[in-house]
Formats: structure tokens, C-alpha cells, sequence
């Protein structure tokens, strides 16, 4: 069993922050009265005008430093490793959430719903598209890289591929179910990020499963 160094425990952070988040998501509805998770985004619950926004900040405040802090040890610890295609997943994975972490920010909704605010159309349309974008070309090629990498990272590309299915199950839903069932459905699309994040932290934890002696080979041949 390979001695953890610091790096790897740096990892954990990323289960930090999914925790943070999914606190956030389930107890800041009891600062709001009459919200209904059902039928309401997540994004409603930090609006500016929403009567859970402090609770929210409290609850989600390690959410997005633990959520960048892990993913860019994650990088860091996966240079010369892992195969280019999972490299390059997860490095678009880190730019997506830098993206979200500053863009959602700068522009949060001015209030529950869409009131059509220049913040608004900032959150939606300059903001969202990128984000959503960004992370399904990174989980697609980390679903390819993983799947090529003959069992080696299959891990991977099963995680990535129930990722992208929430995501997608997300979009569709919430096009396609009537508004009063929204909240259920948009639920997918956030948790398959915030999930993802998690499950990098814990592979960063197990050193993704490599020996030293392997991580040695990688160095030998990529350096």
C-alpha cells in the first residue's frame, strides 16, 4: 500500500465540497418559506432577493474554494499520468469550474425565477452555455480515454458516463415535464457536476489507483 502524501489528501476536499453543496441544496428551503423544491431551480434558493441567500452562503461556503482547490491539485497530480484524452477531460472539467465558480458569482440571480436583468441574461446566457458546454466535452473525453484504456481507467468512463447521463436526463426533463415537476428534474443536471468533482476528489485520495512503480514508468516515459 503506497504512503498518501499531502496531495492526495487534498482530494478529500472535493467530498468536502460535494457535502457543502448538497447541505446548501437540502436544509437552505427551510430559510424560504413557501419554496418548492419540486417545481424551483436550485439557483433560486441564492438569489439576491431570496430570504435564503444568507443561510445558502453559509451552508455552500466550501463548495466552490474546496471544489477549485481539489481539482487543481487533481491536475497537477495527473501530469504525465492517466492517458491524453482523460488529461484533457479533466483539465476542461477544472476550466469549467473556474468558469461557474467566478461567472455564477459576478452574476447571480437578481431574483427567484427570471426577472430579465442585465445579471440575468449574464447568468443564463454568457455564463450557463460555456459551463454546460465545457462539461460535456470534458466528460466525453474522459468517456473515450477511459474506455480505451483497456480496464486500466474504465472507472473513469463510468463515472463520466453517469455524469453526462444526469446531465442529459436534466436538460430533457426540464424541457419536457410540466413546470410544477422542474426542480426534480434540473436537480440531475447540478449534482452530475458537483458529484463528478467528488469522485475526482476521491480518486486523487487513491493516487487513481496507480502504484509508485507505475507512476515512476509514466515519468520515465513522458518526461
Amino acid at each position: 500500500m503506497n504512503k498518501k502524501t499531502i496531495i492526495n489528501y487534498i482530494g478529500l476536499l472535493g467530498v468536502i465540497a460535494f457535502l457543502s453543496y448538497l447541505a446548501a441544496v437540502l436544509f437552505a428551503p427551510l430559510a424560504y418559506d413557501g419554496y418548492d423544491w419540486k417545481a424551483q431551480a436550485v439557483s433560486d434558493l441564492s438569489a439576491e432577493n431570496a430570504p435564503s441567500k444568507m443561510l445558502w452562503k453559509q451552508l455552500a461556503a466550501l463548495y466552490d474554494k474546496c471544489t477549485l482547490v481539489c481539482l487543481m491539485a487533481v491536475c497537477v497530480f495527473i501530469r504525465g499520468k492517466l492517458s491524453k484524452p482523460l488529461r484533457v477531460g479533466i483539465y476542461l472539467f477544472t476550466v469549467m469550474s473556474w468558469i461557474s465558480g467566478i461567472g455564477y458569482a459576478m452574476f447571480p440571480l437578481s431574483e427567484s425565477g427570471y426577472a430579465g436583468t442585465f445579471r440575468d441574461k449574464m447568468h443564463l446566457y454568457a455564463v450557463t452555455p460555456p459551463v454546460v458546454m465545457l462539461s460535456i466535452a470534458s466528460l466525453i473525453l474522459m468517456m473515450v480515454g477511459g474506455y480505451r484504456s483497456k480496464g486500466k481507467y474504465r472507472y473513469i468512463a463510468v463515472a463520466a458516463t453517469v455524469a453526462l447521463a444526469m446531465m442529459f436526463i436534466g436538460a430533457i426533463g426540464t424541457g419536457a415535464v410540466p413546470k410544477e415537476y422542474f426542480g426534480i428534474f434540473e436537480r440531475f443536471s447540478v449534482f452530475s457536476a458537483t458529484g463528478f468533482t467528488g469522485f475526482l476528489g476521491i480518486c486523487l485520495f487513491n493516487g487513481f489507483g496507480e502504484s509508485k512503480k507505475a507512476q515512476g514508468q509514466h515519468r520515465t516515459t513522458t518526461g
